[in-house]
């Protein structure tokens, strides 16, 4: 059972990254729910990261301290790739949003 926790974790990692790119393809649309793909990404990664903290701590309670040396310095490379690209996407979808919003809003004042 704890396998499907790695797979989990890398399936919320995708979500988390291809939600942020989904908010930018659609940015032209009249696409209003951006904000919660926002909130979903950040969530999917923040569980991701949480299933590698559960499986580690599994691996520590059954003292498989092999797999533990094995793996832990990717699952620590991969944690803070993932990390720094969800935070990027995210920060640029909210750049391009406010920027989009702060232009409707100055349309609106020139009519």
């Amino acid at each position: 059972m704890y396998g499907w926790l790695n797979l989990g974790s890398l399936v919320l990692g995708l979500v988390a990254w291809i939600l942020p790119i989904l908010n930018l393809v659609k940015r032209n649309k009249n696409h209003k729910n951006w904000a919660l793909y926002l909130i979903v990404s950040t969530s999917a990664c923040v569980i991701s990261l949480f299933f590698q903290i559960v499986y580690h701590n599994y691996l520590v309670r059954i003292e498989d301290w092999a797999a533990l040396m094995d793996t832990s310095g990717a699952v620590v490379l991969l944690t803070f790739i993932l990390t720094v690209v969800t935070i990027l996407l995210n920060t640029i979808t909210v750049i391009v949003y406010n920027k989009r919003s702060q232009s409707k809003f100055d349309r609106q004042l020139n009519f």
